[in-house]
């Protein structure tokens, strides 16, 4: 590489320090000031590393609140592709791995902008030779030829450059060839892409209330992805697990199963949305293609469903086609976002006016009345009796297949509908079938159609279906495959499958509860005591803690029965809670009577759960009682004792 006059030129480039200009044979090539400052730095380091830090620290200062990470990736980007530069097979900026990068570029000549006779400025004409200056050039190349005949060994250097160009000319056309043959023996790394994490968007506006935006448009991407049947895109809840995480992308894409990794950031401001991503292969690391979008506010909700079609076509998966464009105010879609942020958080207190604002604003939103109707389902599972929300579940879910009959969550929503608050167990088959159909990736249909195959006494394929849900998102229901060994009566398995969660997951409450209910239904009172201690300690109740413990060490285990069946009795009468959980745990304090009579209630009352009723291990010693068996035909089940 040469300095001169200010610049620096290598290969077919010239990097001009005092203009700021990167030219390509005399020609400005395109880049912005962000890249054109990081090339500045590489160039100035002739061939020394730069860290990251270094880079950090020269782009942006030291007192930094962006996402310097995201932001060098971009830039070294941008810079190759201006370079037209290989990372595998760089000429100029070579990637230094967990180091930083190195300028690579080989020196070349003198510019002719080093002589007084420079080269003219792009745009401008070259200066016209005057007659003088043609003749004097003649006599010098005429006496050049006679002196190169006394002295054959003077016209060497002549040669020599007639030898380099034939030699460029041959390299030239082997490199065509070889690229012919890497092309041919070494498929393009996009097309090596067959399965795709979507790491969640960062915010970069610098407030932190806008992560509803940058989780909702993450979760919309993952969406529209997962409609190109050969692309497998790992699920919103496991990719969630990755946020703001600072790990190489490279272990990130293992330990999610995957060879293709998809980051990016977005930037919301009053009427605009920028949005900056790109692609990576996984396995070398190596950026294959990105992409900044600037969208006006009232196009942010087209974007996922534009990037998706672009993705696809990158990575060669066959796309489906790309739904009609339809118009979503920007009030509707914002309210939307919210509302799904929401729920992931199971806060339907929050949730449910989210969604009716959405809806209120735009009253063909499909994807907010599917919404609107989960949320009813689920608050007539926690904070309501059924009666209060089954008819508006239901209403929510027939309007949003009726806006989009194409779109699968309707559908899963409407299945729901009928397992839960009908007790329609064919008709929920029906349109779960066709929601994974619709959407074969879609982990949470996967779940419910696990569920409405066990309650059909199916189990063979309701184990097929809960497997395929877990493989597919293995955050969502991390307790799944053990509670449907527990509902077998397979405990063993039970106890295996939540022994393995909980030393991955230690922290995670329900999956000490479910090992303690099988270390209870296997006899194994001491690990049960033990597992209900950490439970509780999950839940901060020292108080509860104690109690078990107390009764524990006076060795009254039917009073800790007695004990739960009073405490779930009193919290009964303080709030809403389920009639059919307070028969399942009286049932375990064995009074035939009590139990009875609440599952009785549970059933004037239509709780959803009461489906599960011959699932459940606690009912068990019911199953003589004539009383049981008339509840279970009355509920519209087949007998299972």
């Amino acid at each position: 590489m040469l300095v001169a006059e200010g610049s620096y030129h290598f290969g077919e480039f010239e990097l001009d320090r005092e203009r700021f200009e990167l030219l390509r044979n005399g020609r400005a090539v395109k880049l912005e000031r962000i890249p054109i400052e990081l090339l500045l730095l590489l160039a100035e380091k002739q061939g020394a590393v730069v860290t990251r830090q270094e880079i950090t620290d020269r782009l942006w200062g030291k007192d930094v609140f962006v996402d310097t990470e995201h932001g060098i990736n971009t830039a070294i980007r941008k810079i190759r592709q201006a370079l037209k530069d290989d990372p595998e097979q760089s000429r100029f900026v070579q990637t230094v791995t967990g180091k930083g990068y190195r300028f690579v570029a080989e020196a070349r000549g003198p510019s002719p902008k080093a002589g007084p006779s420079a080269t003219a400025q792009p745009g401008q004409p070259p200066r016209p030779s005057t007659q003088s200056e043609v003749d004097a050039s003649g006599a010098a190349d005429s006496s050049r030829r006679s002196d190169s005949t006394r002295h054959p060994q003077k016209s060497l250097p002549r040669l020599a450059v007639a030898a380099s160009a034939i030699i460029l000319l041959a390299a030239s056309a082997l490199a065509l060839n070889l690229g012919a043959l890497r092309s041919r023996f070494f498929p393009d790394r996009a097309s090596q892409i067959h399965s795709l994490a979507v790491i969640p968007l960062a915010n970069l506006s610098g407030d932190a209330s806008q992560d509803y935006f940058s989780d909702g448009m993450t979760d919309e991407l993952i969406t529209a992805l997962t409609k190109n049947r050969n692309l497998r895109v790992v699920s919103r809840t496991s990719a969630m697990q990755y946020k703001g995480v600072k790990r190489p992308l490279p272990d990130i894409a293992r330990e999610l199963g995957v060879d293709g990794v998809l980051e990016g950031s977005i930037e919301r401001s009053a009427n605009r949305v920028h949005m900056t991503v790109q692609l990576i292969y996984a396995p070398t690391d190596s950026h294959v293609w990105a992409e900044s979008y600037d969208r006006d506010l009232s196009q942010a909700y087209a974007l996922p469903e534009e990037l998706a079609q672009t993705v696809a076509k990158e990575v060669k998966a066959s796309t489906s086609p790309a739904p009609a464009p339809r118009y979503i105010a920007p009030e509707a879609h914002d309210a939307y976002l919210h509302g799904r942020y929401f729920w992931f958080t199971f806060n339907v207190a929050n949730t449910l006016p989210y969604f009716e604002k959405a809806i209120q604003l735009q009253p063909d939103y499909a994807a907010a009345w599917s919404g609107l109707a989960d949320t009813y389902a689920i608050d007539g599972m926690q904070n309501r009796p059924a009666s209060e929300v089954r008819e508006n579940a239901h209403a929510a879910a027939l309007k949003a297949l009726e806006l989009d009959p194409s779109l699968g969550e309707a559908h899963a929503s409407l299945a729901a509908w009928y397992l839960f608050y009908a007790w329609d167990v064919p008709r929920a088959e029906a349109e779960i079938r066709r929601c994974v159909e619709l959407d074969p990736d879609y982990a949470e249909g996967h779940h419910l159609f696990s569920y409405i195959l066990e309650v059909d006494q199916r189990y063979t394929e309701a184990e097929v279906e809960a497997k395929r849900s877990v493989e597919l998102d293995p955050f969502m229901h991390p307790w799944e495959l053990g509670i449907f060994y527990l509902h077998l009566r397979q405990y063993d398995k039970a106890l295996k499958e939540f022994t393995m969660q909980s030393l991955a997951r230690p922290d995670d409450l329900y999956i000490a509860y479910g090992l303690s209910m099988a270390y209870w239904q296997k006899g194994m009172y001491k690990e049960w005591e033990e597992q209900q201690e950490r439970a509780i300690d999950l839940q901060h109740d020292s108080e509860r803690k104690a109690t078990v413990h107390k009764e524990w060490l006076t060795g009254r285990e039917p009073a800790v029965e007695r004990e739960a069946a009073t405490d779930i009795k009193a919290l009964a009468r303080t709030q809403y809670v389920e009639t059919e959980l307070v028969a399942s745990i009286i049932a375990y304090t064995g009074d035939k009577e009590e139990t009875l009579k609440y599952l009785e209630t549970s059933y004037r009352m239509h709780d959803p759960d009461l489906i599960f009723i011959r699932q459940e291990p606690a009912f068990d010693f019911l199953h003589s009682d004539p009383r049981y068996q008339a509840l279970v035909q009355k509920i519209g089940l087949k007998p299972a004792y």
